[in-house]
C-alpha cells in the first residue's frame, strides 16, 4: 500500500474498519505525519514501527480494531494512555472535534515533547499531550471513554474510577485487548480478544 487512501480501504475490505466518522478521521490525520524519518516507505504498511525509546507507532489495523471498540462519539471527554506517536491522540480528536476534549499521556519526556509538536501540525484547540505522573491516568477524574496502547501485566482496577457510568476503557492486557463498559460503581461488563503484540506499559 503506497497511500493513506488504500490503506484506509484495505481495513475496511478486512472489516476491522466499518464506522464512518472513524474512517473519516483515517482520511484526515494521516499516519505520514507521525512516522519517524527514515520509514517513508513503510509509512502505509499494516505493521508497527519503532519511534524511539523502545515504543512504536501502533499498527494500523490494531488502532482501528481499538478505536471501533472505544466507539468514541462527538463531544466526548477522552484520555489517551501511551500517546507515544500522538496518532492515537490525534485520530480522536479528529472524532471528539472542538465539543470534546482529548487528553494524551506519555512516560518518556521526548515522545511527550514530539508528541506535542506533532499534534501541533493540526491546530486543535480541545486537545493535548502531558506527561504521566506517577499513578496511572489521573486519579480524581472522569472519562467518557480511556484508550490505553501498552499492554499491562494485570487488568489496572484504578482506571475504573477514572470512568464514568457508562463509559468505556478498552486496554491490552498481556496478548488480549480488553473492552470494559463501567454499569455503576461496582458492576462491569469485560470482553476480551485474544492474540495482539504491545509495548509493555509502564507504571
Amino acid at each position: 500500500m503506497k497511500t493513506n487512501k488504500e490503506l484506509i480501504q484495505s481495513m475496511q475490505n478486512s472489516g476491522v474498519l466499518k464506522t464512518p466518522h472513524i474512517m473519516e478521521a483515517f482520511e484526515k490525520i494521516d499516519r505520514k505525519y507521525f512516522v519517524p524519518e527514515g520509514f517513508e516507505e513503510e509509512i502505509y504498511v499494516d505493521a508497527p514501527l519503532p519511534i524511539g525509546k523502545g515504543q512504536t507507532i501502533s499498527q494500523p489495523s490494531t488502532v482501528a480494531f481499538m478505536l471501533e471498540l472505544l466507539a468514541p462519539q462527538e463531544g466526548d471527554s477522552i484520555l489517551d494512555i501511551g500517546s507515544g506517536s500522538a496518532w492515537t491522540t490525534a485520530l480522536l480528536c479528529a472524532i471528539v472535534t472542538e465539543t470534546g476534549n482529548v487528553i494524551g499521556m506519555d512516560r518518556v519526556d521526548t515522545l511527550v515533547e514530539a508528541g506535542k509538536k506533532k499534534l501541533s501540525q493540526f491546530e486543535f484547540k480541545h486537545c493535548h499531550i502531558e506527561k504521566a505522573g506517577d499513578k496511572l491516568g489521573k486519579p480524581g477524574e472522569q472519562f467518557d471513554k480511556i484508550l490505553v496502547s501498552a499492554s499491562a501485566p494485570e487488568i489496572p482496577v484504578e482506571l475504573f474510577e477514572q470512568l464514568k457510568i457508562g463509559a468505556t476503557l478498552v486496554i491490552p492486557v498481556v496478548n488480549s485487548i480488553f473492552k470494559f463498559k463501567k454499569l455503576s460503581d461496582t458492576k462491569v461488563q469485560k470482553e476480551e480478544y485474544a492474540g495482539f503484540v504491545f509495548v509493555p506499559l509502564i507504571y
